[in-house]
């Protein structure tokens, strides 16, 4: 009977969950999946994060070049979910790469000065490529979480400018890790019923919403960035308790990476 509910009306099968506080797959209201990373995951970039988040799984790769600046992309494939097609980026892939240039510029994660080699002649460009494996909603705070562990992995080699060839010169057995001057965290809520706030909405629930929000904070409790794509309103206070949260998720988000990155250091 309850699979036949679920198909059949489905935004009423969750609102008997709702009304209990809970949701169809055991969590509370403000409870987060399960979220793992595994950094230094592609041997050929040179930095790399994996990043689940329940079932939604993220991959980043970063390469660094000395070339013309570019873009974060994401890319969101047939195989992360049939709800996507093959061919040109689609509406959501576009939202979510926007999204992530949005986080990078206004957190102000890398300082451009940061990846200069020589003033006005050279500097490190990074390519940062987010391709979603399994996708069940809640793709920008796994997008976000996959991009930051990934810049934190990454090792720039010394260049040094031959001033008598004016060719650029690199050390590989001398590198150093990138400057990370803040740590921007996503945290995303569903709206139900234009007045129920829920935490990291899986794709159901993300479909059955009247609206979604994701606001991503930094270490000092700064707002990098705040994304609602239209939907239900949210009042004042309703915004505060959703800033609230986002402030602890940043202290978990942040604690599971540092361990992480603690445990693949050398004893």
């Amino acid at each position: 009977f309850n699979t036949c509910f679920r198909t059949v009306e489905p935004l009423e099968y969750y609102r008997r969950f709702l009304k209990e506080n809970c949701r169809p797959d055991g969590r509370e209201l403000g409870e987060f999946r399960t979220t793992t990373v595994n950094i230094g995951s592609i041997s050929t970039a040179d930095g790399s994060a994996l990043v689940k988040l329940g079932n939604t799984t993220v991959i980043c790769g970063v390469k660094a070049e000395k070339t013309p600046l570019s873009f974060p992309n994401v890319d969101l494939p047939p195989l992360c979910s049939s709800r996507f097609r093959s061919g040109p980026p689609g509406e959501e892939a576009q939202v979510a790469s926007q999204f992530i240039a949005d986080v990078i510029e206004n957190s102000q994660i890398i300082l451009k000065e940061d990846l200069c080699i020589s003033p006005g002649k050279l500097a490190w460009v990074l390519y940062c490529d987010l391709i979603c494996l399994d996708y069940d909603g809640n793709i920008l705070d796994a997008c976000t979480f996959a991009l930051l562990a990934a810049l934190k992995n990454v090792q720039l080699p010394e260049v040094t400018i031959n001033e008598e060839t004016a060719l650029a010169e690199v050390n590989l057995k001398k590198k150093s890790y990138l400057n990370i001057r803040t740590h921007p965290v996503a945290t995303s809520f569903a709206v139900f019923d234009d007045t129920l706030l829920i935490v990291d909405p899986t794709g159901e629930e993300e479909h059955l919403a009247t609206g979604t929000l994701t606001i991503v904070m930094d270490e000092e409790g700064k707002l990098c960035c705040l994304h609602k794509p239209g939907g239900s309103g949210l009042t004042g206070a309703k915004l505060q308790d959703c800033m609230s949260r986002a402030v602890t998720r940043h202290k978990e988000v942040k604690k599971l990476m540092d361990e992480v990155i603690k445990s693949m250091k050398p004893k």
